[in-house]
This record gives C-alpha cells, structure tokens and sequence, in this order.
C-alpha cells in the first residue's frame, strides 16, 4: 500500500514521548480527548516514543484508518519535546523531520511575507 501524502490538508506532530503500545483507537483517543483535534480530518499525526528511533503515522483515508509503523535501522528522529505540544508541520517540516534533520533549519531559505511596494 502506497499512498501519495502529498496533499493532505494538515500533518501534525504530537510533541513528546507517545506510548508506542498504542493502537489506532488508543491513538485517535489521544488525539480527540488531549489534543481536541478531528481524527477524521484529512490530516495525518505522527506519534514517537522514548527512543527517537521509530515513529508512528495515523491517517484516516474515507473507509478506515491506516497506520504506519516505522523503525530506523541507522540514527535517530529530532522529536520535538514539549509533551502538550501538537505542532502542525508543512512538507518541506515533515520531509527534514524524517530525514533525521531538525526542524528548525537555520541556512534554509525562510518563506517570504507579502511586500507592499
């Protein structure tokens, strides 16, 4: 099964450690009742544990919930720490995220704001 993530609306990173013995219902509880947020939502949430090395994705996609298991066999995610954090990521976040690199990249070019001239 793979699917083009591409245009998903929201991809949210649940800050903190994540108990990984979570299934999906215990993952959607989590982010219904703590973080108050639509696990139905064209939004895909990612979730890791104490050892950085591994993370897990929850996407609902119409029919179902689809989750994804990942273990990295070299390195270690830059989870953001802040337990009661969800942070909303943009792709380019979410590509350096799984990436290994921080998502605060201080040579990356920065989004411009509107000018007035």
């Amino acid at each position: 099964m793979k699917h083009d993530f591409t245009s998903v609306q929201n991809i949210y990173i649940i800050c903190g450690k994540t108990d990984m013995r979570k299934g999906i219902d215990g993952l959607a509880t989590l982010i219904q009742d703590s973080f108050e947020l639509d696990p139905y939502s064209d939004s895909i949430f990612l979730f890791s544990g104490w050892s950085k090395d591994r993370y897990k994705c929850l996407y609902f996609d119409g029919d179902g919930f689809a989750m994804l298991y990942k273990r990295l066999d070299n390195g270690k995610l830059q989870w953001l720490k802040d337990e009661n954090e969800v942070r909303n990521l943009s792709q380019q976040e979410l590509r350096w995220l799984l990436e290994g690199l921080s998502l605060q990249q201080p040579k990356a070019i920065a989004k411009s704001v509107k000018g007035v001239f």
